[in-house]
């Protein structure tokens, strides 16, 4: 839609004109279960009284003046025109079974977002979000296009209309994650000196192999085809959802298994493990050991303020800073094994890749290259180089940290959340959310290409349990 430029309009960030382009434009779904019955009005009461949509970006139209360049323009909110209710109880494919189970509502509203997330773009005739309840199913679903902000943005916006379930007048807390600490000088000596150069010496070498690697991918270098390769239009192709879920707790026990290793290594190592086992089944005599994999993750680049656990505030201000889209890509090299080594061997792999991913500025560089590639060739250009590197690579992966404690919606206690994107041209997506206890990861693939995705889905869970065992074992001998 064009519309004659107005001195109150505000040009998008180029991120944010990247993400509002057809090969790149993306849509954010969160799904949020409850445990009560859903009231419809109360629901859409708390949403429009909070400060999310009060927010400039919620409350404005994308428009693109004569010369195509998208501007946000602050129009007024109508809530009911953002509010899509289904009352009717939605089926999985080929299930007409009426009863209430779990199992078949997850599978159910899975399958509904999965629908949404293939040629299903927000109207640009409205601020760019929805949000759909589904009554019969407890279920509450966001739809935020990518180009309003990021997902840890998105996130805060999204706790800003929560409260606590054990302090109604509280706000969601949330885990920073950690800034960069600078130590004294007290104790310097020369051999500080030398790690001190060595850790440069890595951050420049790392640095410049990342972002080389980074341009050849959005380029011409690409992946091994294999049984869950993606590609060109494969973003078109109908789509499936489910669910992996894991407990912190049993992540936490692997975690200490390997020295200095993080939650993010543990989920890595799964993925890397969970991906190996499923290869194995499809194709596993026509894979050659140490095959190549590249997932594509992003990095959040805000500066936030040390890993201490803050409450959200929901000043204008504070929400403001948070706003928009600020973000990089990290590329992930992983790679198959057969079956019968060590499970923790994935973990340990998956541990010495991240650190060298961590000594280097990659991320950062990568975000200093889309905005260049915008400046220079123009959105339409940059767009494709992006496209490009997603149909290069063979996932994409992200993991971001939820509530600390159980919230509800509108005072309705939220039982889980999860968040997915809408479909791009890789045939695998995965992202996770941390909540309370537990982890649950979204798989979203094209299903033509990988038809038993619940199988895929219990590789993942079997590959943590088994690290699991493997770790109890060894610490009781």
């Amino acid at each position: 839609m064009a519309w004659p430029g107005t001195s109150s309009d505000e040009p998008l960030t180029p991120v944010g004109r990247l993400l509002s382009q057809p090969l790149t434009n993306i849509v954010i779904h969160c799904i949020v279960r409850l445990e009560n019955h859903v009231e419809v009005d109360a629901i859409k009461s708390a949403v429009k009284s909070s400060s999310t949509v009060q927010q400039p970006r919620f409350c404005s139209l994308l428009v693109r003046d004569k010369n195509g360049l998208e501007h946000w323009r602050k129009t007024h909110i109508d809530i009911d025109r953002h509010v899509v209710v289904i009352n009717n109880r939605l089926h999985k494919a080929g299930d007409e079974n009426t009863e209430e189970d779990d199992d078949d509502d997850e599978a159910a509203v899975n399958q509904y977002v999965a629908d949404l997330s293939v040629s299903s773009p927000l109207s640009t005739d409205k601020p760019l979000w929805e949000l759909h309840i589904l009554t019969a199913h407890k279920c509450v679903v966001f739809r935020i296009d990518h180009a309003l902000g990021d997902g840890v943005c998105l996130r805060s916006m999204l706790m800003a209309i929560c409260r606590r379930k054990d302090d109604a007048d509280a706000h969601p807390r949330m885990l920073n994650h950690k800034s960069p600490v600078i130590k004294g000088v007290k104790g310097r000596d020369l051999f500080w000196l030398f790690g001190a150069l060595w850790g440069l010496s890595k951050a420049v070498v790392f640095t410049l192999l990342f972002s080389v690697e980074f341009v050849c991918r959005s380029l011409c270098v690409s992946d091994e085809k294999t049984a869950i390769t993606g590609g060109d239009g494969v973003e078109l192709w109908p789509r499936k959802l489910a669910t992996a879920k894991f407990l912190l707790d049993d992540i936490n026990v692997v975690k200490k298994a390997v020295p200095n290793s993080t939650i993010n290594d543990v989920l890595l190592g799964v993925v890397s493990s969970g991906l190996s086992r499923y290869l194995d089944h499809r194709t596993s005599n026509a894979l050659h050991e140490g095959l190549r994999m590249t997932g594509v993750a992003t990095l959040n680049l805000r500066t936030q303020p040390g890993s201490r656990v803050i409450p959200i505030q929901v000043n204008e201000n504070r929400l403001r800073s948070r706003m928009g889209n600020k973000f990089g890509v990290m590329l992930l090299p992983n790679f198959y094994h057969k079956g019968g080594n060590d499970p923790l061997e994935y973990l340990k792999r998956a541990k010495a890749m991240v650190d060298k991913k961590k000594h280097s500025l990659e991320a950062y560089f990568s975000y200093k290259i889309q905005k260049l590639a915008m400046s220079l060739l123009g959105q339409k250009y940059a767009g494709m180089l992006c496209y490009k590197l997603l149909c290069n690579t063979t996932f994409m992966i992200s993991n971001v940290a939820g509530p600390l404690e159980q919230i509800t919606l509108a005072g309705n206690p939220v039982s889980s959340i999860k968040v997915n994107v809408s479909s791009l041209p890789q045939a695998i997506i995965m992202h996770m959310l941390s909540y309370v206890d537990k982890v649950e990861m979204q798989i979203q693939v094209a299903k033509d290409i990988i038809p038993d995705l619940e199988f895929v889905a219990k590789c993942f869970e079997d590959a943590l349990l088994e690290m699991k065992e493997v770790v109890l074992r060894t610490n009781k001998e």
